[in-house]
């Protein structure tokens, strides 16, 4: 009898605490948008754009998915704050030379009528990368 309520017991708190690091964890991910969906949606939403340069094979790149961009505090501010476009730079090398960019991975922010507003190259922590966030948030650079 006690084994039978040890185990509904332990079960019911396994549960809990799957939904609640559901949460916590934010396992959806970021919503990236394609570079031109992302800039017209910018203008017509007046948010500011997060533009980050990857590739499959880039080893920071990956680490920024698995570490920064799961971040539940990062996805909040990303989702409720600004537009994030993710560009392949394999695979629209002319969006990554249209920036210069020559490393990976490299993140930008622009305004909403896409003129740059700061350029960053190389890993960003979760931390920075909030920071950062809340500095551009304040930057009233032409929207």
């Amino acid at each position: 009898m006690r084994f039978k309520c040890f185990c509904r017991i332990g079960f019911v708190t396994l549960c809990l605490v799957m939904l609640f690091s559901g949460v916590v964890c934010a396992s959806d991910g970021i919503k990236w948008y394609a570079y031109e969906e992302g800039k017209v949606l910018a203008k017509a939403e007046k948010k500011k754009v997060f533009l980050h340069f990857y590739a499959d094979w880039c080893g920071f790149c990956l680490k920024m998915a698995k570490k920064t961009f799961q971040n539940a505090a990062v996805l909040s501010d990303l989702e409720n704050n600004f537009i994030a476009i993710r560009v392949d730079f394999d695979k629209e090398p002319e969006t990554a030379h249209k920036y210069g960019v020559m490393g990976l991975p490299s993140s930008w922010f622009l305004t909403s009528m896409g003129q740059p507003i700061i350029s960053i190259p190389g890993y960003i922590s979760p931390e920075a990368l909030l920071s950062m966030l809340q500095q551009v948030k304040e930057v009233s650079a032409g929207g």
